[in-house]
């Protein structure tokens, strides 16, 4: 998915740099960004809504789900009794290296689709989701019901992929339950590990499947391709991965493509996520049923509820899923976890730490068909 990478904290050299300095300031893009941004993850009314207008602020709420590179691989239709909306991938926007099989998109479109059921109940429509293997399309029907202004969606503007250093304090009992409740159903397992040994196992994964993608010609490509390297690209494509959101410096476009190349490195990467990890207070493993395109949604409105969860506890999540995406790790990273035979789907870290700056997203009107 829900792929997630940090350009590279080895940037603030060039900050300090000369041509840097030359080619970028502090507005090169902060007030474009900041005003688009407020009104990206805004909080809208609950009350007033109906037709079409309902419709689009439902799909809004869905378009703040997260995607693999932030590449929002979604379409939505709206039925003109109001009474469904489908969400179907956009697989022009897909991303083949790092997704061959399209897994990161229909775990994305589950993330949409929870957000979507959320938003609905909080507008007095109780969503049902089912997915058309004929269409590969999820079909949200929507009928009256008592409005309920969850925690869970209040929390859905204020979710991120926060990707950086956390506190490195454990959570409580009683808030890992919540997290496990809010992750786990009939058809999808989540594994919460927070031992240290655990967590050490899976990082040996990650560093291995990091250096495996960089290796990959063709990976580091398309990610550099979807990274914005600064303000003024983010609010230009509204997708793709903020590189501040990294924390790291606005910088022009052709910096960043330059400095791309010489920071972005595997011993580099490797040790911040060496790093972010001990840094987490644990790791979250979701474990669909079954391998298939219906589960992958399953497995992303798992992972959506326990992003919003984890959002109202104050708590931040981002992805490591190098040990799945990199297919012959997938076997010994299941049998290590004692799920020999199956395919974990997702990799999450989670731990409390700072809010970061946001990627953003498209206008409800490019999402429309």
């Amino acid at each position: 998915m829900i792929t997630r990478r940090q350009f590279s904290a080895s940037t603030s050299y060039l900050v300090a740099s000369p041509l840097a300095l030359s080619g970028c300031s502090q507005e090169y893009a902060a007030d474009g960004y900041e005003a688009v941004a407020a009104r990206t993850w805004q909080s809208g009314p609950v009350t007033g809504l109906s037709g079409a207008a309902l419709g689009r602020e439902l799909v809004r709420y869905a378009t703040l789900a997260p995607s693999s590179h932030n590449t929002q691989c979604w379409k939505f239709a709206l039925d003109g009794s109001g009474r469904s909306i489908t969400i179907q991938p956009d697989l022009t926007r897909r991303c083949p290296a790092v997704d061959p099989d399209d897994h990161h998109v229909f775990v994305s479109l589950g993330c949409a689709t929870e957000n979507l059921t959320q938003a609905a109940l909080a507008h007095g429509l109780k969503g049902e989701a089912q997915f058309d293997p004929a269409s590969d399309a999820v079909r949200v029907t929507l009928e009256p019901t008592q409005a309920q202004t969850t925690p869970l969606f209040t929390a859905i503007p204020l979710r991120q992929c926060t990707r950086g250093d956390y506190d490195g304090k454990p959570l409580s009992g009683e808030e890992l339950t919540l997290l496990q409740r809010a992750g786990s159903s009939d058809k999808v397992r989540l594994l919460l590990l927070t031992e240290r040994q655990a967590m050490e196992q899976t990082l040996d994964y990650v560093v291995q499947g990091n250096t495996a993608q960089m290796a990959d010609a063709a990976f580091v490509k398309e990610l550099k391709d979807w990274i914005r390297f600064n303000g003024a690209d983010a609010v230009r494509t509204r997708d793709g991965l903020y590189s501040a959101s990294s924390g790291n410096p606005n910088i022009p476009s052709w910096i960043g493509d330059l400095a791309f190349r010489w920071v972005f490195t595997p011993k580099g990467e490797n040790d911040k996520y060496a790093r972010q990890v001990r840094s987490s207070a644990g790791i979250a493993v979701f474990v669909g049923q079954t391998a298939d395109k219906m589960h992958w949604v399953d497995v992303g409105r798992c992972y959506e509820r326990f992003a919003l969860q984890a959002t109202a506890l104050g708590i931040r999540n981002a992805f490591l899923n190098q040990p799945i995406e990199v297919a012959a790790l997938r076997p010994p990273f299941a049998a290590a976890l004692g799920l020999t035979g199956q395919r974990p789907d997702l990799v999450v870290r989670f731990g409390r730490g700072p809010l970061l700056p946001r990627s953003l997203r498209r206008p409800v009107e490019a999402v429309l068909m």
